[in-house]
């Protein structure tokens, strides 16, 4: 193994090289097939995107979200790719379906991609201890990069400690060292490898640990392994300081916090936008669009990124429960959930509630954003099912066949779990 890292990063300054004399012959191949069954050049039926739409909206106005973007793409009826409502509560500008935004907890997914290229590559294997790349850890030696990317580690999580510090300091920019140590400072609620825990303190590690054994940057990592591979033109993880909204088209990001009586104010949400992606950075700092969502996510559901590497094939092999009240056909691993046959992920950063999932039989893809965040992620994982509900119903364009298919849930069980979830009225 030692002398295929060696190998691998005398290929790495070679191309460095390369590139300091304007050549570009190391850069990543495209991957202009992804393995899934194409789509056909139409729109879904009026009938089928009326009921979209309604799901949203009414997704919308239970979160407090003045605005949403959504990508709804089903290989055998059609597509469904717009912006709905305004940048802010009661007007303003109308919300675009090419806006970016933060991807939240998507950024997971990414980062176990690299990982499993890595291992692909001869950089690192699956089962090296953190430790190996981190300094300043010697509690977790059992710990293995594999248990990172699964959330096995044991380690916990950062978010609900320091954002309050967020919400007073939007702008500040945070080491990902900083970050990970209020995770571990909750000590191991479990061994590792014994059971899902949700970790953000574990996915950055994760990227501290890639970014040493590959010497790049996390942002330069997932470009060149991830989103220029795929094609994702407009994804990246905002290096250096962490601004991203500036100067871009930017879907404008809100949170809803309590009033004076106690009630959460849905009419004035605290702007959320300015957050530095530095606090999410391998964990939740990805930016992207909605286009580039929909596509990663259907190339994770079908493996393109690592089709034929023996090091990832079993990547899905051993899923297990994220709670233990989670419904049987709901399960994670490699950095990702599986719904039903879907493959995909989901999460809330301060300002956006994302989810993405993706069948990888069928092609049937899914990507919703919403802009306030009060509500938290399970109500978004809720909204991407109920729209794979519906869309896996889409009636067949000319010259298609649909295919059997099926999900162990209905749309209207989860327009109703949504509407219990509302923290806002619809007023």
């Amino acid at each position: 193994m030692r002398g295929r890292r060696v190998c691998r990063r005398a290929l790495a300054l070679v191309c460095a090289a390369a590139v300091a004399i304007g050549v570009s012959a190391c850069a990543p191949d495209r991957i202009a097939d992804l393995g899934a069954p194409p789509q056909v050049d139409a729109k879904l039926a009026d009938a089928t995107r009326t009921e979209l739409e309604k799901a949203v909206t009414d997704a919308m106005a239970a979160t407090g979200s003045s605005g949403a973007i959504v990508g709804v793409w089903v290989p055998w009826s059609g597509t469904w790719v717009t912006g709905l409502g305004t940048q802010k509560p009661g007007g303003g500008a109308p919300v675009a379906a090419d806006m970016t935004f933060r991807v939240g907890d998507v950024t997971r997914a990414m980062v176990c991609d690299a990982l499993y290229r890595a291992a692909a590559h001869g950089e690192v294997e699956l089962d090296d201890s953190v430790t190996a790349y981190v300094s300043g850890v010697p509690d977790l030696k059992s710990v293995t990069l594999l248990q990172l990317c699964d959330g096995t580690s044991g380690i916990g999580s950062y978010q609900g400690q320091i954002q309050p510090m967020w919400l007073t300091n939007p702008a500040r920019v945070w080491d990902p060292r900083e970050l990970a140590s209020f995770g571990l400072g909750l000590g191991m609620t479990s061994e590792p490898g014994a059971a899902y825990r949700d970790s953000d303190a574990g996915y950055v590690l994760l990227g501290l640990a890639l970014t040493r054994a590959t010497g790049k940057s996390a942002s330069e990592l997932l470009a060149d392994d991830v989103f220029r591979p795929l094609g994702l033109d407009s994804t990246s993880l905002p290096d250096g300081d962490g601004q991203w909204a500036s100067g871009r088209t930017a879907l404008q990001g809100g949170m809803s916090l309590p009033g004076a009586g106690g009630a959460l104010d849905c009419a004035a949400p605290a702007s959320m936008t300015g957050l530095s992606t530095s606090t999410g950075y391998t964990d939740s700092g990805v930016v992207s669009t909605i286009g580039d969502l929909g596509r990663y996510t259907q190339a994770l559901a079908v493996g393109a990124l690592t089709r034929g590497e023996e090091v990832a094939k079993n990547r899905w092999a051993n899923p297990l429960a994220p709670s233990p009240k989670s419904v049987q056909w709901f399960t994670t691993t490699g950095g990702a959930y599986q719904a039903g046959s879907l493959i995909g992920q989901y999460g809330a950063v301060p300002g956006y509630l994302t989810a993405a999932f993706a069948d990888p039989k069928t092609g049937l893809t899914v990507a919703v954003v919403l802009n306030n965040s009060a509500a938290g992620a399970s109500v978004v994982a809720y909204l991407a099912w109920e729209l794979a509900a519906i869309a896996s119903k889409a009636p067949a364009a000319a010259g298609q066949k649909a295919p059997e298919f099926g999900l162990p849930w209905t749309a209207e069980q989860y327009h109703t779990a949504i509407q219990s979830a509302a923290v806002c009225s619809a007023s």
